[in-house]
């Protein structure tokens, strides 16, 4: 079987990447894992030379390295505008890779992994926020997710540091009481959020570090503690005003349709915050279908591509069932 005729399908992530070669009956030829893709820290060129280590990886493991595939499937992070998209997709273009190129922010990758057609609404709650739609004609629906500046709130570094405002002014004075004033130093053996605010601010606690905070934060709703509550219901609030949103514009809030939800956050399970997603969700849009996407996001670039191509119901299904 020649390459010639396959999907290369690419999800890659902040932390990692994963890429697998897709046969043209859904067969699963070959894969490969690396590290996380950032451009905007290394830039383009850079970021796309370690994308390209992986994927000759998995060309060579299927026999056919440097070969050039039918379609080539990337769902990237930092792909969160068009015109990121086409930067990139052009940088993709010119390694060869295949006949044709279609790059895509990384959360249609799950989105697509979550729905057996091109139809429905994702929103990922990872270390941000994010949220796209699509249907089988082509429209979609999207956030630029570039953080506060395009009005995005949510996610575990959000939800750390509301965390933090929060029980730092309860320790303060300035704020109401709240456990949250307790339970976070505690999580790095610290006595006092004085002493957690010390150590973040003097880097004897890492930055990144704070989306440890996140679990604390649903810990803590789920003792009682209203302040704590009071945040994951404003998460669970703006969750689905993005995915209401989504879907109004492409004109499914009346439909029977999936909204499919992931991330670390959301993957969590937390109970408060799937309660309040349930109900926001029934009295806004009745007949959409909660779903907690299990699959890994590649699935759904490898998915895309088939989309692409043209395949056959059936050889979707086979490339679903290898990923069940």
């Amino acid at each position: 079987m020649g390459v010639s005729t396959c999907v290369l399908a690419i999800d890659a992530g902040n932390s990692k990447t994963d890429v697998a070669l897709v046969g043209p009956d859904g067969t699963v030829l070959s894969t490969a894992r690396g590290g996380g893709f950032q451009p905007p820290v290394v830039g383009v060129e850079a970021a796309v030379d370690a994308l390209g280590a992986i994927v000759g990886r998995a060309l060579e493991e299927a026999g056919a390295p440097g070969g050039s595939v039918a379609q080539v499937s990337a769902c990237l992070a930092n792909a969160d505008l068009p015109v990121e998209e086409r930067q990139l997709a052009d940088a993709l273009w010119a390694r060869g890779w295949g006949r044709a190129v279609e790059v895509r922010n990384d959360t249609f990758a799950i989105l697509r992994a979550g729905v057996d057609v091109p139809r429905g609404v994702a929103v990922v709650c990872g270390a941000g926020i994010n949220c796209v739609g699509m249907v089988p004609d082509g429209r979609t629906a999207r956030f630029p997710a570039l953080g506060r500046i395009s009005g995005d709130w949510g996610g575990g570094s959000g939800l750390a540091e509301e965390a933090l405002w929060f029980a730092a002014r309860a320790e303060d004075g300035r704020g109401e009481p709240t456990g949250l004033a307790r339970a976070l130093p505690a999580h790095f053996g610290l006595d006092s959020m004085q002493a957690l605010i010390e150590a973040l601010h003097l880097g004897r606690i890492g930055w990144e570090r704070r989306l440890e905070l996140a679990p604390v934060l649903f810990a803590t709703a789920a003792a009682g503690d209203p302040v704590a509550g009071a945040l994951v219901d404003r998460l669970a609030e703006e969750i689905v005003t993005m995915a209401c949103v989504a879907l109004g514009r492409l004109d499914l809030l009346d439909a029977d349709v999936p909204v499919v939800l992931g991330g670390g956050v959301l993957a969590a399970r937390h109970p408060q915050l799937d309660d309040r997603i349930t109900q926001l969700l029934a009295e806004r849009a009745p007949k959409a279908v909660v779903r907690v996407v299990t699959e890994p996001p590649v699935l759904g670039a490898a998915l895309l591509g088939l989309d692409r191509t043209g395949a056959a119901t059936g050889v979707h299904e086979t490339l679903r069932a290898q990923y069940g």
